[in-house]
């Protein structure tokens, strides 16, 4: 008799969804790391426009510039605060999408073990059903050599 696991259907639908889960996952992944990068460099822009402007104040710098320098500034603070708010966006649906994965990933390791039981128990009555026939043969054998 062959072994045929009952929930077998179930068990390759959760595995599909465990899979799409992944998928999605990987890619919140790869939308946090985009946003995480660009908001490092503008930070690192910022960082370097600063320094920039304190070297040009110690040699000299006109009025104009320096406005131009801080009106840049105050529109690279904006545009990172925007990226830090997309970054804690992209980090919560990340690890929420984490979460999803790791729910999905239970609940296949749950049908697999549910499938591995049933397959020890459906080897162990297959063993006791062999047995038992065995032990049928035998008393037959040892009748038919009775009565001759």
């Amino acid at each position: 008799m062959q072994y045929q696991f009952k929930f077998e259907k179930i068990l390759s639908l959760k595995a599909k969804e465990k899979d799409e889960a992944q998928t999605v996952y990987q890619e919140t992944v790869k939308r946090f790391e985009d946003a995480a990068e660009h908001l490092y460099s503008l930070l690192k822009k910022k960082e370097d426009l600063e320094s920039y402007q304190a070297e040009r104040l110690n040699t000299g710098l006109p009025i104009q510039e320096i406005r131009h320098h801080q009106h840049f500034v105050g529109n690279i603070e904006k545009t990172i605060d925007h990226y830090q708010k997309m970054v804690i966006n992209a980090r919560n649906h990340m690890n929420y999408q984490q979460a999803q994965l790791m729910e999905k990933n239970i609940e296949v390791k749950k049908y697999q073990r549910i499938k591995e039981n049933h397959h020890l128990q459906f080897l162990a009555e297959e063993k006791y059903e062999e047995g038992r026939l065995m032990d049928e043969i035998s008393i037959q054998q040892y009748m038919n050599r009775e009565v001759r």
